[in-house]
């Protein structure tokens, strides 16, 4: 088999490493929870390309998701359920339906879409999706039965968090400014300290997480992406302690060598120039 740039040759290629007789005995026992951490991991690496401005790694990262997509397609084939064409058609119909402005008649084009469409169009796709489950004997609701359920389990915690306020205050469940959200954070920080105190495990899980929430809504109240910040974060951090490490090394010492103090005053150095 030879490489193409057609994509039935990445199908058929996965057809091949799943093939009970003949195939790959690894990708032969994978299933859909297995493959789920790889898929998740590729769209991570696909933005630190994107990050990174590397437009070499790009290019393989892109084709890295994109046969997670065909895998987790050819899985769901040999389960009768859909096939990777079921996948395109899905989202050119959806792409297709959510804008009318670009694909419609001449009068939803000139008229651009209209306020709310966006939402309307979903409300349709869901109604059109609940019919679908019921036509084949399955639970329309399996997805979950809560407003909020339709924020996916799988997205970090930090985004999650956000995404769950965002759509809690879409019906008015939210503070109207970020000055009772810093009350509210200092009350959280109070219960955290208790709970420290006390030595109570489970409570200072549970109020350390209440902390985290409360500061993600700070966030969004001052139009920040809390992910987003503490991906920002973590690099300045990183870039520091690279200064600390270059300098001792320089110096002929190691990390595991030096003292607390020493690092210290190597990372006030750091503050000023990173």
């Amino acid at each position: 088999m030879t490489p193409s740039r057609d994509i039935s040759r990445l199908i058929e290629i996965m057809a091949a490493l799943r093939a009970p007789v003949g195939g790959c005995p690894w990708d032969v026992e994978q299933n859909f929870s297995t493959i789920a951490p790889y898929t998740i991991e590729e769209a991570y690496e696909v933005a630190d390309a994107i990050q990174r401005g590397d437009f070499d790694d790009l290019r393989e990262e892109l084709g890295d998701l994109l046969l997670q997509v065909v895998y987790h397609a050819r899985m769901a084939e040999e389960e009768g359920e859909f096939a990777f064409p079921d996948v395109v058609e899905a989202i050119t119909t959806k792409m297709i339906r959510r804008h009318p402005h670009v694909f419609g008649d001449d009068k939803a084009r000139s008229a651009g879409m209209a306020k709310g469409m966006w939402e309307k169009i979903k409300a349709e796709e869901k109604a059109e999706k609940r019919a679908a489950r019921l036509a084949r004997g399955r639970d329309p609701e399996d997805n979950g039965k809560g407003f909020l359920d339709s924020v996916p389990l799988a997205l970090p915690a930090l985004t999650r968090a956000l995404k769950l306020q965002q759509k809690a205050a879409r019906v008015g469940f939210d503070w109207g400014e970020a000055g009772p959200i810093l009350d509210k954070i200092e009350e959280e920080t109070g219960e955290l300290r208790e709970a420290i105190a006390k030595g109570e495990t489970d409570a200072i899980k549970d109020e350390f997480g209440d902390m985290l929430f409360a500061l993600v809504n700070l966030g969004r109240h001052l139009g920040l992406d809390s992910e987003a910040a503490l991906a920002g974060t973590n690099e300045k951090f990183r870039n520091r302690f690279h200064h600390i490490e270059r300098v001792l090394e320089e110096q002929g010492q190691s990390l595991e060598a030096a003292t607390l103090d020493e690092m210290e005053e190597l990372w006030q150095q750091a503050k000023g120039k990173v």
